[in-house]
């Protein structure tokens, strides 16, 4: 490993790091890693420095933060105004981003199976686009027709409303074969 006085290229930099040569340039160009100083041949003189930031931002990445979320917190790191709270604070934040966006895939699981259990065609028939959406459940996915084709009974509604409460999702996946596609 270079020591820190030890100058390197951009490749060097990216070997050491672990990633591409446009992954430092494009850090530099973004403002979260700093330019080097130039070297009398016009190559950039990197140091180890820049190595542990590549990888922090990196390692944040892994994590789920966007470069703009990193990019607001290395200026408070340089100037060692990120503690421990700080870093528990963005964690839990992140953490609470993550559960957010489960519960919309959750919700667009409900659609997808609301969807393929209106399904009213044999697998083998054409379907229109009308066909193939579900009614609106409020997540903007079936929002565009809501039809009355797609309807179910309250009691079919009422077997829905109580397998969610309990965590329980239909496991039917052969929608009904009725032959009401359009020919």
């Amino acid at each position: 490993m270079p020591s820190a006085h030890t100058t390197m290229n951009v490749s060097q930099v990216a070997k050491a790091a672990g990633v591409s040569t446009d992954t430092v340039r494009y850090y530099e160009k973004q403002g979260l890693i700093s330019a080097p100083p130039r070297q009398p041949n016009g190559y950039r003189s990197y140091g180890e420095p820049h190595v542990g930031l590549v990888r922090f931002v990196r390692g944040a990445q892994a994590l789920g933060f966007s470069l703009a979320e990193i990019k607001v917190i290395l200026p408070q790191m340089a100037q060692g105004a990120f503690g421990r709270g700080e870093i528990e604070q963005q964690l839990e934040a992140k953490m609470a981003q993550i559960d957010a966006h489960m519960a919309q895939l959750r919700t667009l699981k409900k659609e997808l199976q609301a969807t393929f259990d209106a399904l009213r065609c044999a697998p083998s028939k054409p379907v229109s686009t009308a066909q193939a959406t579900a009614p609106d459940s409020g997540s903007g996915a079936g929002a565009a027709v809501v039809r009355r084709a797609f309807a179910k009974s309250s009691e079919q509604r009422d077997a829905l409303r109580k397998s969610a409460q309990i965590g329980h999702q239909p496991t039917r996946r052969t929608p009904p074969s009725r032959d009401d596609c359009p020919r």
